[in-house]
């Protein structure tokens, strides 16, 4: 498509590239030398990269020796070197020197170094921490056998996080645990990370400026758990309102964040406006164009948090107002990197799909990123063009050509499933970056499409015309599949085709540091199942468990007990009056649970050779959960089809075997500290400064996870269950208590003979739900219980087969 509008690609490698049409410059290689000439001096990062190294591996802070090289040594481009330390042949002397064109570079070397010479494997503390007992003492790291290893980045940039997951993941964060995820980015190569901590301090200037009041902004911020849904205009005030000291605590967090992220030579993309003002905007400027946007999800359009309110991007006021949050921005900051995100169309559809308007909209939106900041580069989020009908070509071509080349970068944000570049001709010459979604919510499901991950971005980079510059993992919440984000942030190095049969068969070396013949043959079980979906499918968790169905059991069309019935969706009968016409999504399936159960039968036999590794006890909590959960949606519809066979007893037996699995499961995630309630809501109430503070903070944190947002007492959330969690406290204390109430029902209805009272149900249900939300019960912070034991004992109990003490003797799918 390009080719007709006479776009020049020279391609270095892949990622510094310049792209002219006429006197048009490509302003990407512009910013990029802007970063480098203001990017952080090589001593201050070499003392970030040895301060991550401390924090890592104390004991061999002697042992490896970092230097800051240029390009030039680099062949032109960001890389790092890796080779012996000319004086390691003296005793005390460093061991290994690597070198990187930043300190990101550098630990990407260092942690390339742990990982293919040491058999080390670094993840997140939850998800089991680095494994590093396979690390040699100092004075005995392996040597490197050639002169050097160069590793080269064949493009430019790895970028980190969602719009989101600020809110799913990081919202209760304190430095101490920032301190630790910037380390993660930069061991993983990311130089790119979405910074978005602060933001609302920075608005409450700039409202206050256009004389908007402290009760005014109130009503227009949500609360701590909420906040990237009210900063995208989705809603306003829900779990509000923000106490002065979480605007003061944030705008101090981020400036630590920016801190560290600049000492290590990162790039962070900072926030812009996108159009969301409060609703006294309408009053203080009458003649402004603002309009109400429609109902995002509230049960009943409440006016406290329905129907956000946006500034036409063709109003002069929104250029004003953009201007004012960019320059407030660099004042606060005393720096900027030019980059900015801006998603004014994320869930929101515009009102016009007439291309000149949609492009009038673009340009403006990015003038008001101009006007504070010359050199400014927009980046866009592309979920809308995967999520929203609306985006047909003209329209898409509109939004993307109404900015300068060069001055706008699409985040591909589904590519690993959806990819948007190979049905648009690589974004009709817009540069994007490959980002992996992967994860909704933070859900809890060990799920990945790994062969994509491995193939999908050398796929879209060598591709005719390409405009991909950068990679990205790009997930709405973090902490869980840990073998996807290890493979995922490789990606950011790899020049050719990874060979995944022999990077999947080395893995549980390096995961669990030793080699075990059982785990290589359970990863490739894993491999080819719960880490092959190639359905195509969205993975929102939807398990019985976490999600259950809100329906009357009568409705509900039982499939054939075969892998293409259960992946179908649970079909809703229409009733005589025709009362019901919608459905209930099966739990996505895509994977034989009998190949899955096998995996653990190899996972068990292997637990007494790495009975001290906690990666391998993570794991295989996870995997035991994951096989539970499974056979617990089966349950769940042996209880369905007792109960149109007007089987009381069948029933009540299994209502029985499914409470008391949630309970057990509860009993096994306990035994981790990655799979518990408690820390999620100790470290909101760490943030508060008072009682009040407390209250608010819990209440958030727990209806995240519950029902989400509004709900009337017969009418449940439209997004309840959406950021479920397998955590032990959340089990036993809120699914299963709520499945029970469900089951009561369905048990005193077949005695009496009578009609399901869904309204009945559903009024207790959510009674439940608000109570919980507003409980004030503290839960374990810390893991109980031996999982080499409980596992073993609990796939005895239901797993096994024939001969198990529950009622369903099979599990086969």
């Amino acid at each position: 498509m390009y080719s007709s509008f006479c776009f020049r690609f020279l391609l270095f490698y892949g990622f510094l590239f310049s792209l002219s049409c006429g006197t048009e410059t490509f302003h990407l290689s512009r910013i990029v030398e802007i970063h480098e000439r203001e990017r952080a001096s090589h001593s201050v990062q070499i003392t970030a990269a040895r301060g991550a190294l401390h924090r890592l591996l104390p004991e061999h802070s002697s042992s490896f020796e970092f230097e800051i090289v240029s390009k030039e040594q680099c062949g032109g481009k960001y890389c790092f070197i890796i080779s012996n330390h000319p004086s390691s042949s003296k005793q005390g002397a460093p061991e290994i020197m690597i070198g990187g064109v930043t300190a990101v570079e550098v630990l990407a070397g260092l942690h390339w170094y742990l990982k293919y010479w040491c058999h080390a494997h670094i993840s997140w503390e939850k998800t089991g921490g680095a494994q590093l007992s396979s690390v040699p003492k100092p004075g005995s790291l392996p040597r490197v056998q050639s002169r050097r290893v160069l590793i080269q980045r064949p493009v430019i940039w790895s970028y980190y996080q969602n719009a989101v997951t600020s809110s799913y993941s990081s919202a209760w964060w304190n430095w101490e645990r920032w301190e630790k995820e910037i380390d993660w980015m930069a061991l993983q190569g990311i130089n790119l990370p979405l910074a978005f901590n602060g933001q609302e301090s920075i608005w409450q200037k700039v409202f206050q400026k256009f004389n908007i009041s402290t009760s005014d902004l109130n009503a227009f911020f949500g609360g701590p758990a909420f906040l990237a849904w009210s900063s995208m205009g989705n809603l306003h005030g829900w779990g509000g309102p923000l106490p002065q000291s979480w605007f003061d605590y944030q705008l101090k967090l981020q400036k630590k964040i920016l801190s560290r992220m600049f000492e290590l030579g990162m790039t962070p993309v900072l926030p812009a406006f996108s159009g969301n003002v409060p609703a006294a905007l309408l009053s203080i400027f009458p003649s402004a164009k603002i309009a109400q946007l429609g109902n995002w999800f509230t049960v009943d359009g409440d006016p406290n948090w329905c129907c956000t309110y946006l500034l036409d991007a063709t109003d002069p006021l929104f250029i004003e107002i953009g201007k004012a949050f960019i320059e407030e921005q660099v004042r606060e900051y005393g720096w900027t990197t030019h980059l900015y995100n801006c998603d004014t169309f994320d869930e929101n559809t515009p009102p016009v799909d007439d291309p000149e308007y949609i492009s009038s909209l673009g340009a403006a939106i990015y003038m008001a990123m101009r006007s504070g900041d010359d050199d400014a580069i927009w980046f866009m989020q592309g979920w809308l063009f995967s999520y929203d009908p609306f985006w047909e070509p003209p329209q898409m071509q509109a939004l993307l050509h109404s900015v300068p080349i060069g001055r706008l970068v699409v985040l591909d944000l589904f590519a690993e499933v959806k990819p948007i570049w190979n049905s648009s001709e690589h974004f009709y010459g817009v540069p994007y970056i490959w980002c992996m979604l992967h994860n909704f919510a933070g859900n809890i499901e060990m799920y990945g499409i790994l062969d994509s991950v491995a193939t999908g971005p050398l796929e879209a980079l060598n591709s005719r015309n390409s405009t991909m510059v950068g990679v990205g993992m790009c997930m709405e919440g973090i902490e869980q599949n840990p073998v996807v984000y290890d493979l995922m942030s490789e990606m950011a190095f790899h020049v050719n085709k990874i060979d995944m049969k022999a990077w999947v068969n080395d893995y549980p070396r390096r995961r669990y540091g030793t080699f075990v013949p059982g785990m290589q043959d359970a990863w490739e079980i894993l491999y080819q199942t719960v880490y092959n979906c190639t359905d195509g499918s969205f993975d929102k968790n939807r398990d019985f468990i976490v999600a259950f169905p809100d329906v009357d059991p009568s409705s509900i069309l039982i499939p054939k007990a075969s892998t293409s019935g259960m992946k179908k969706h649970i079909a809703m009968r229409t009733s005589q009056n025709n009362f019901m016409k919608e459905t209930l999504d099966w739990p996505h399936l895509w994977y034989s649970t009998s190949d899955v159960v096998r995996a653990l039968e190899l996972f068990l036999s292997s637990r007494t050779k790495l009975a001290k590794s906690h990666t391998f006890r993570y794991d295989l909590v996870d995997l035991t959960r994951q096989a539970l959960a499974k056979y617990a949606n089966q349950v769940f519809l042996k209880i369905i089809e007792f109960y149109q066979l007007d089987d009381i007893d069948g029933a009540a037996l299994y209502c029985q075997h499914f409470l008391e699995l949630v309970d057990d499961m509860d009993t096994l995630l306990a035994c981790h500290e990655g799979f518990l309630l408690g820390p999620w809501l100790e470290s909101a109430k760490n943030l508060a400064e008072d009682s009040d503070q407390e209250k608010q903070f819990e209440w958030n944190a727990r209806t995240q996870i519950t029902m989400w947002f509004d709900n009337t007492e017969v009418e449940a959330s439209l997004l309840r269950d959406y950021a479920n969690k397998y955590w032990s406290g959340l089990l036993r204390d809120y699914y299963g208590p709520r499945a029970a109430i469900y089951f009561k029902y369905l048990l005193q209805s077949m005695k009496k003979g009578e009609r399901f009272p869904l309204k009945d149900w559903r009024r207790e249900w959510i009674k439940l739900t608000n109570e919980w939300q507003s409980s004030r019960k503290r839960f374990q912070v810390k893991s109980s219980g031996d999982v080499l034991n409980i596992s073993q004992w609990l796939y005895d109990k239901y797993l096994k087969g024939p001969g198990t003490k529950g009622p369903v003797t099979s599990y086969v799918a």
